[in-house]
């Protein structure tokens, strides 16, 4: 069995400033290398494809894939500006309450579902009680973007005009676990089992009622055919029912013009089917930059385990289009969040306990500084590997500890 990979596993989440980037996108290489990974499945080839992609208005066709499916995932903007406005534009459009019941995100915490419940329904409840919903989980990012906050207010909001029966829930689902009473790494190893997670709302509280669900998750989470992935472990029983969109990730970038983009005539947003043509063909690496990963040997990988190295349309059904790959904006953090002392020092304990002195030392005027600088770039851009990757810190330590870990095993 292998090891999970590190930060470049999927989309970045919010590049800047440095303490929220590095709890979100370091804390994994810790914790995530020392999970089980996906086991070793032979991809299977498949045949050439030349057929063209066929874009259709996005919002449209997402909203028509719900008469034929239970649940459509897309992702989650984890730091793309344009995927939050879009994903705004789907939820306020008129016709979404008509299709759907339910949205379930990757940034709540399951524990706190009755209090969600009760937010969303228009109840008296304190914005900061809700907040416990995205600020305590296993997700530390989610608390330093702006969709996020905006995001449940916003539903919320929504229902308030709808009839009852077309009413709106959010469903929280990342593991049900109280983050106060985490105090170590192992602790996350131990009760953190986000995919299981994910799958059992969406089995517990959609499919075996019959309801009509958005996911809005990373990429990793909502995978076909992929040992481990939250729809591939709900798909054992609910086969059929899910379409899922992917984002374009690192294709089409680094253009020299815009009309250098094979989606120079597309319209935008848009949506294209996957299967069948020379889109679906590539494979993920095209899209998503392999991760840093560790084998149960200890032994760092920089590539996908073998059962992610198949045709992108064994793995999503279609992919969302939202312009210009180079040109993409990235989330700015609220100055609300920037400006909550309290929060921020409360990110800086989660940080100290996984074992980042740099970002638990992190003054306030570094953290401002590191905003205001943010400003220059506002440019989304997914980090592509580098040889930098290799003699990462984290990395060292997160091989010196699977060693340690393998060791301990074979003593028993």
């Amino acid at each position: 069995m292998e090891h999970t990979e590190t930060t470049r596993s999927g989309f970045p989440r919010l590049p800047a400033p440095r303490l929220a980037a590095r709890i979100r996108q370091r804390c994994g290489l810790v914790v995530l290398a020392l999970l089980p990974l996906i086991a070793n499945i032979s991809a299977a080839q498949a045949p050439t494809k030349s057929a063209d992609p066929i874009p259709e208005p996005a919002i449209s066709a997402i909203l028509a894939a719900f008469d034929k499916y239970e649940v459509v995932a897309i992702p989650q903007g984890h730091g793309m500006q344009d995927l939050n406005n879009f994903i705004f534009s789907l939820v306020r459009n008129p016709a979404f309450s008509e299709k759907v019941n339910d949205i379930e995100v990757e940034f709540g915490n399951s524990l706190y579902q009755p209090t969600l419940d009760r937010y969303i329904a228009g109840e008296n409840i304190s914005f900061s009680e809700v907040q416990r919903v995205w600020r305590k989980m296993g997700q530390p990012a989610s608390g330093a973007s702006g969709f996020v906050e905006q995001f449940f207010p916003l539903v919320r909001a929504l229902n308030q005009k709808l009839p009852p029966d077309r009413r709106l829930r959010v469903l929280a689902g990342d593991s049900p676990v109280d983050w106060d009473q985490i105090k170590s790494a192992a602790d996350v190893i131990r009760l953190v089992h986000r995919d299981e997670s994910i799958a059992s709302v969406m089995e517990k509280e959609v499919l075996s009622k019959h309801r009509k669900a958005l996911m809005l998750f990373g990429a990793f989470h909502t995978l076909h055919n992929t040992p481990g992935s939250a729809v591939s472990l709900y798909e054992k029983d609910y086969p059929n029912l899910t379409f899922v969109i992917s984002e374009l990730g690192i294709f089409d970038t680094d253009l020299a013009s815009l009309h250098d983009s094979k989606f120079v005539s597309w319209p935008i947003p848009a949506v294209a089917r996957a299967k069948g043509t020379w889109l679906g063909a590539l494979d993920l690496a095209h899209f998503i930059p392999p991760g840093i990963r560790i084998d149960q040997d200890c032994i760092v990988h920089h590539e996908f385990p073998k059962a992610l190295q198949k045709p992108m349309e064994e793995l999503v059904d279609a992919f969302l289009y939202l312009g210009p790959q180079d040109l993409r904006l990235r989330e700015k953090i609220p100055a609300d969040i920037a400006l909550d002392v309290s929060y921020r020092t409360e990110l800086q304990r989660g940080s100290a306990m996984l074992g980042f002195p740099n970002g638990a030392s992190e003054t306030p005027q570094e953290f401002d500084q590191e905003i205001v600088n943010s400003a220059a770039d506002p440019l989304f851009v997914i980090p592509k590997p580098s040889d930098a990757n290799v003699s990462d810190p984290q990395l060292s330590k997160a091989v010196q500890t699977c060693l340690e870990m393998k060791t301990h095993g074979k003593a028993q």
